[in-house]
């Protein structure tokens, strides 16, 4: 993974940085943990202008974030309710907890997306949920570039001042990241073993 990253950076320049956090956003297991310093560095070595490595990179990634937006969009609460009826366990979500989380989005939903961009593991998943309740594109699009473009500079700056010792970047946020991914696989195992369905009871 490493070694592609850094070819991809290496031969294709910003446009590489871009491409790169468009699909960290799609397929999580590529890490902006390992691309970001890295532009960081080449820029400290003078091959990339950091203000362009870092716009690139937060295009890109907001260009990922946009295609979960779509997705849940598309889906929209009714798909997501329905799915509920079917499935709910998996989901751990009855409808009128789906109904209540919908609520809650809709008070809270801009900054949600604003500080979720800065949290590793739910990055791109904030992405999904705004689609669903129908977030106004603009809006989306602001706050993804606000907590994406912080995100992004952090990490690329870290890169800059560290130079050869980018790497340590990487092995910080690891293990946030797997830590935060455990605790939320633990929580959603622990709903699913304790997701009680509606009752269809009607009788008074």
């Amino acid at each position: 993974m490493f070694d592609w990253v850094a070819e991809m950076v290496e031969k294709t320049g910003y446009w590489g940085i871009a491409l790169l956090a468009l699909l960290e956003n799609i397929f999580p297991p590529i890490p902006s943990e390992l691309i970001m310093p890295l532009a960081g560095f080449k820029s400290a070595q003078g091959a990339l202008s950091l203000p362009l490595a870092i716009a690139a990179g937060t295009a890109g990634s907001v260009g990922g974030a946009l295609f979960w937006y779509a997705v849940g969009r598309r889906l929209g609460q009714a798909g997501v309710q329905r799915f509920a009826e079917r499935h709910g366990r998996w989901l751990t979500m009855t409808p009128a907890d789906l109904e209540q989380a919908e609520g809650w989005f809709a008070r809270h939903g801009h900054m949600a997306v604003l500080l979720g961009r800065l949290i590793p593991a739910i990055r791109s998943a904030i992405s999904f949920p705004a689609g669903i309740a129908a977030m106004p594109l603009p809006a989306f699009l602001a706050l993804s570039a606000l907590g994406t473009g912080a995100w992004t500079s952090l990490l690329m700056l870290a890169g800059y001042w560290l130079e050869g010792q980018y790497d340590r970047v990487a092995a910080f946020l690891n293990p946030v990241s797997n830590v935060v991914v455990g605790l939320l696989l633990a929580w959603y195992l622990w709903r699913v073993v304790r997701f009680k369905p509606e009752s269809t009871d009607t009788r008074d």
